[in-house]
């Protein structure tokens, strides 16, 4: 008591004193208010020093968590960087030096390898099916859109443009997968798939089949080997390794772990990824992830990632949600998961995925940008001695080539006018002059039973026609038919045919004498072009031909000065047809034998003039062939003969004049088609000649340049081999250039980072 007494003594004294201490400082009475007062400021002083403390605590996390979200931002802003720089190398024919590494996935079958990929992507769009659907590589490059208003993917290969429907990707690649043959299986050829979308990071995967431990009774033998060699290929250095196995199979029979111990045996570039842990129980799952006899150096991810029940009509949409609400709810019932730290889940595994492609790529930035430099100036040099730094597209070759293809057209549109056309027609009809009169006259060199009367029959030959009187039924009637046979060929049709036939001919030369020459499909477009104008014009060409010339069909006057010109040219014809057919005996004699074509020619005449039949089998020992060369030279023999009468007959005094027309039929019908060839060239040159010369090359320019797409021109470009190595090289370069530029500005971004960290 005394003691308690002592101490309330004491602690009154100090209060008082305290309180005589506060009075004399605040000069004034009121000491005990005062002492109160400073009570509570000291309160509140220790109250807001806790409370800036407490906002000191959480402004650190709030910076850390800003500079973790920065840090972040960097990572994805270089890895797509480097994604696009991995694209630009992709599109040049490089060597191993020029790669930067890929997230490669490998696999048994049935190990969930769809399923992950799936998830990471957020929809279904890898082939499904009992039998292997996966025969070709899949690169697939995602890449993170945010202003993308719904997800999409590209073909490049394919210039599919965005495909917004995932089922159509699908079925694309489903098509694309099973265009490999059966007997083949596997192809290394590879499938380059881009998904755009707001919720994918920037990653560059690879899709291979998935191992197998026995082919199937369809499959051939070598289908095992085949999958490992394809897989050996892609998970070389430096790509990374993103094993998957199930939970429900021991790690050691793991195909996908043996396949990437033998190529990565420290475990430095694989990822092991262990899916469908809901199938075993919590402790077995920890003991796998925690794995200590297979270690890799960055671990082992957990994932449930249970594909959805789809339907035959019912797709999900939003698979990146459905997998992550299945592994919260799984994981979040087994705590041992967390409690033994072990990695799980697909948000970790897509932000591992994509630090670690950082991490990798970043790694292989300098060798490769020193490999680049290096390539880049052998193309540079190369560019400039074989082309001399001229910069070609192939707008700017199809544009040149097309300009020399009509600077050429138009000279021969200068050249190829009215008088050609007449030239060509005139020989034309020159020929069927010949054919009429062979026909209707020189065919009565011989004895020819001709009917007059009812039933009286004489003999004419051709040489009684000089002395024939000018009133002659028969040779009047010869004379008409000749006549009427030249008049009726149907002349319209004949000279459009021979213009358009002249005008394609002359198109083709100029193709074949142009740039155009290598080009299969240019060839094919510029004459279906000017086959598609001259045919649009041949009948109403031909029509307005034949009726102008329809008059002569009746009545043709002819002055002395034409009659006269014919027959200068009418001998010349028969001296020249005379000569060709001089020079065809002649090379008929050469090549049977003078000596064995005249026992030929006189057996064939002797049994012609007697009553013995013989067949073509052969006779008196002449074979078919030699036979028909023996009917070949007493035809040309025979003709050569009324040749030489006819030149006689036309260089005659008889046939100085009109009045004597029935005498001399080759004069007359040459003067008939003289007339003919005049009235059609007029027309042609109206209907036809100019209006092809206006519409030709605007429809070139059509067809060949604005109707063209991009990718036509291209192709167009490539093939002429010539081109196509420059455009190549040119190309090589560009792609080197640009992405040095990138990986420069990669580099900058790196030591930035470097610097802030």
């Amino acid at each position: 008591m005394s003691e308690r007494s002592d101490s309330e003594k004491q602690q009154k004294k100090s209060q008082d004193d305290d309180s005589g201490r506060d009075g004399d400082n605040n000069g004034d009475g009121g000491g005990g208010n005062n002492g109160k007062e400073a009570v509570v400021v000291a309160a509140t002083a220790a109250a807001a020093a806790v409370s800036e403390a407490t906002e000191g605590e959480s402004d650190n996390e709030e910076l850390e968590r800003k500079r973790k979200e920065a840090d972040d931002q960097q990572i994805m802003i270089l890895t797509r960087k480097m994604i696009e720089i991995r694209s630009i190398l992709s599109q040049i024919d490089q060597a191993d030096t020029l790669r930067l590494p890929s997230i490669v996935v490998v696999g048994s079958q049935s190990s969930g390898k769809s399923s992950v990929l799936e998830a990471i992507v957020g929809h279904e769009f890898l082939p499904k099916g009992s039998n292997m659907v996966t025969r070709r590589p899949i690169e697939l490059t995602l890449i993170n859109a945010p202003s993308a208003a719904a997800s999409y993917g590209v073909f490049p290969a394919l210039k599919s443009g965005k495909i917004t429907d995932f089922y159509q990707i699908q079925k694309t690649l489903s098509d694309l997968n099973l265009a490999v043959s059966e007997l083949e299986c596997v192809s290394d050829d590879p499938i380059r798939l881009e998904i755009y979308s707001p919720t994918v990071p920037d990653l560059t995967l690879i899709d291979l089949p998935g191992y197998i431990q026995l082919a199937a009774a369809d499959q051939p033998e070598s289908l095992k080997s085949k999958i490992s060699a394809l897989c050996d290929k892609y998970i070389q250095e430096p790509n990374i390794i993103l094993a998957i196995s199930p939970a429900d199979v021991d790690l050691a029979n793991s195909t996908a772990l043996r396949a990437s111990r033998r190529v990565d045996p420290r475990g430095e570039r694989t990822i092991g990824v262990v899916t469908k842990m809901d199938l075993v129980d919590p402790q077995t799952g920890v003991d796998i992830l925690l794995n200590n006899r297979y270690p890799l150096r960055m671990g082992y991810v957990g994932l449930v990632c249970k594909p959805p029940a789809s339907g035959l009509f019912r797709r999900h949409g939003d698979l990146i949600s459905l997998t992550e609400k299945q592994e919260h709810e799984f994981f979040g019932r087994h705590p041992l998961y967390a409690e033994t730290n072990c990695k799980t889940g697909l948000p970790y595994l897509r932000n591992q995925l994509m630090r670690t492609l950082e991490d990798t790529m970043a790694r292989s930035l300098a060798p490769t940008a020193t490999a680049i430099r290096g390539e880049l100036e052998e193309a540079s040099y190369q560019f400039k001695v074989e082309y001399n730094d001229r910069i070609l597209t192939p707008e700017t070759y199809l544009a040149e080539s097309l300009d020399e293809f009509k600077i050429g057209f138009q000279k021969f549109s200068s050249a190829f006018g009215r008088q050609d056309i007449r030239d060509m027609l005139k020989s034309a009809l020159d020929q069927k002059v010949l054919d009429i009169l062979a026909e209707k006259y020189w065919s009565i060199n011989s004895k020819a039973s001709v009917s007059s009367g009812s039933n009286t029959a004489k003999a004419v030959l051709l040489d009684s026609l000089p002395s024939a009187s000018q009133d002659d039924p028969f040779w009047n009637k010869r004379f008409d038919l000749s006549s009427s046979s030249l008049t009726k060929l149907g002349i319209g049709r004949l000279a459009t045919m021979l213009t358009i036939s002249s005008l394609m001919a002359a198109v083709e030369y100029q193709i074949d004498h142009s740039t155009f020459a290598k080009h299969p499909f240019a060839r094919s477009t510029i004459t279906d072009s000017a086959a598609r104008i001259l045919n649009d014009r041949y009948f109403s060409a031909a029509d307005q031909v034949e009726n102008c010339i329809k008059p002569f069909k009746y009545e043709i006057d002819l002055d002395e000065r034409e009659w006269q010109s014919s027959r200068d040219r009418a001998y010349g014809l028969l001296k020249t047809e005379m000569s060709q057919c001089h020079q065809a005996y002649q090379s008929l004699r050469k090549q049977v034998g003078a000596k064995t074509l005249d026992n030929v020619m006189d057996y064939i005449s002797k049994t012609n003039n007697s009553s013995e039949r013989f067949d073509d089998v052969g006779g008196f020992g002449f074979s078919q062939a030699l036979l028909a060369k023996g009917r070949e030279g007493i035809f040309l023999k025979d003709r050569l003969a009324v040749l030489q009468m006819r030149l006689q007959a036309v260089k005659s005094k008889q046939c100085r004049s009109k009045k004597n027309k029935m005498y001399c039929p080759e004069i007359f019908l040459d003067a008939v088609a003289d007339k003919l060839v005049h009235t059609a060239v007029l027309f042609l040159n109206v209907e036809l000649l100019s209006d092809f010369y206006y519409n030709f090359p605007r429809e070139l320019d059509q067809r060949l340049g604005r109707q063209l797409s991009i990718e036509q021109v291209e192709a167009f470009a490539r093939e002429d081999p010539r081109i196509q190595a420059h455009l190549d090289l040119q190309n090589r370069k560009h792609l080197l250039e640009l992405a040095l530029e990138k990986m420069e500005s990669v580099l900058a971004l790196q030591r930035q980072r470097r610097n802030d960290i």
